[in-house]
């Protein structure tokens, strides 16, 4: 009991921490929308000139429906803009179509964290499908062979699925750094193409430092939840009784 409340407790901590992320990334981006650029370049001009002055020649840039929606797909060699983003001229703007082209740098680059983050997809996903269903075959494995000398598969087994599961907060954590980095990229880029001034910068910075703190709330729910998941399977073999074994 003790220790659902504590998880609860956790959760409802990273719940109100998200909302807040969230709202204040949507707040900032609509306090800049309004503020244009000297430059009066849209997201769209910002993109383009930034692929075309760093030698990128094989990404388009596209337009994709929402507020905030904006994504670099490296598979289909696209930065897809999003309809607040594409044709505003604002400095939250060019900030947000500037970090995507951020990403793509950091792939033109060979930035490692980027490509471990890259490399860490296809594992997250295969996790995410296959972690519970190890857990309840380890518990049913647990019980059937309890009495014999190889009574521990079970638990194994049930591991294996926590470190699967777990897959998920290794790739937030490494996603943070990925996110900060394609920011200061960002930045540095506006300033160098001409696209907002110094004074402008600041502003800039407040757009892209709220939306990293969207990241920092989903690393601490991930790991939280995998955290209350990890307990859970050890609780459920019972510690221990295990050490008995």
């Amino acid at each position: 009991m003790e220790y659902y409340i504590f998880f609860l407790g956790l959760l409802l901590v990273c719940a109100l921490f998200s909302g807040w992320a969230s709202a204040r990334v949507h707040k900032t981006y609509r306090a800049f929308q309004d503020m244009g650029t000297r430059s009066h370049m849209t997201g769209y001009d910002t993109a383009v000139r930034l692929l075309r002055n760093n030698g990128v020649r094989d990404i388009s840039v596209g337009k994709v429906k929402g507020e905030l929606s904006d994504h670099y797909h490296p598979k289909k060699k696209i930065v897809n803009l999003s309809e607040s983003t594409y044709g505003n001229d604002s400095i939250a703007a060019v900030a947000v179509a500037a970090h995507e082209i951020g990403h793509v740098m950091q792939k033109k680059k060979g930035y490692f964290p980027y490509k471990l983050r890259t490399a860490l997809v296809p594992v997250v996903n295969f996790g995410s499908y296959l972690a519970l269903p190890l857990v309840l075959v380890g518990l049913i494995l647990d019980v059937f062979v309890v009495s014999t000398q190889n009574s521990d598969i079970g638990f194994w087994l049930a591991m294996a699925g926590v470190i699967l599961y777990g897959g998920s907060t290794v790739f937030m954590l490494v996603t943070l750094p990925v996110e900060l980095n394609a920011s200061r990229r960002a930045k540095k880029m506006l300033v160098a193409e001409g696209i907002i001034t110094e004074e402008e910068l600041p502003y800039a910075e407040k757009m892209l430092s709220a939306a990293a703190m969207t990241y920092v709330a989903s690393l601490l729910t991930s790991l939280v939840y995998f955290l209350r998941f990890a307990v859970w399977v050890l609780l459920l073999f019972g510690g221990g009784r295990r050490r008995d074994r």
